[in-house]
């Protein structure tokens, strides 16, 4: 797996570090609130349970699974559920936790669907984000860090459902890929 990667955008250290301190932000922000974190599965499950665990507050957990690549690099514009929640959000201040922004389409789309089904609120935590890359007016409002317009793998992310288990964040060699 090593053999395939490029070069190291961010390290363990750097991701570690920065997960916490995203953890401190939004449980200060979210003290006495009724808080859903929501993982966006596959690709934000290893940010996801970093990201919780360092959180110091009493939340929820769900899971909702969509699809926007399929077997490519590049999202397809369509998002499909492949796998809905299984809480009743109503009521209850959502933070969806999404391992990257890309075209944003995704994050748009959940977002809607979630503020119709009831929450009391709804806000988004991105590990990256690729601000170059969007399609559609998205923002979220917790970014882990922000990237380089490149393919990028390990941490969760990956290249046809390998390379999510490396400790680190960075780009394939083109051969891989191309």
């Amino acid at each position: 797996m090593l053999m395939d990667i490029e070069k190291t955008l961010l390290d363990e250290a750097a991701i570690g570090k920065r997960v916490r301190e995203l953890a401190e932000q939004i449980a200060a922000d979210y003290a006495g609130k009724d808080l859903l974190m929501v993982c966006v599965l596959n690709g934000a499950a290893v940010f996801y349970i970093d990201l919780l665990m360092d959180m110091q507050i009493p939340l929820e957990m769900n899971f909702i699974r969509v699809s926007s690549y399929g077997a490519g690099t590049e999202s397809s514009g369509t998002v499909r559920i492949l796998y809905d929640l299984e809480a009743d959000i109503t009521d209850k201040h959502v933070l969806i936790v999404e391992d990257i922004i890309d075209s944003g389409r995704t994050l748009k789309r959940l977002s809607k669907l979630l503020k119709e089904r009831g929450a009391a609120s709804v806000k988004c935590c991105c590990l990256l984000d690729k601000p170059s890359r969007r399609a559609v007016e998205m923002q979220a409002d917790y970014v882990g860090f922000s990237v380089p317009d490149e393919f990028l793998v390990g941490y969760g992310l990956d290249y046809n459902g390998k390379y999510r288990n490396l400790r680190f964040i960075g780009t394939l060699k083109p051969e891989i890929y191309e």
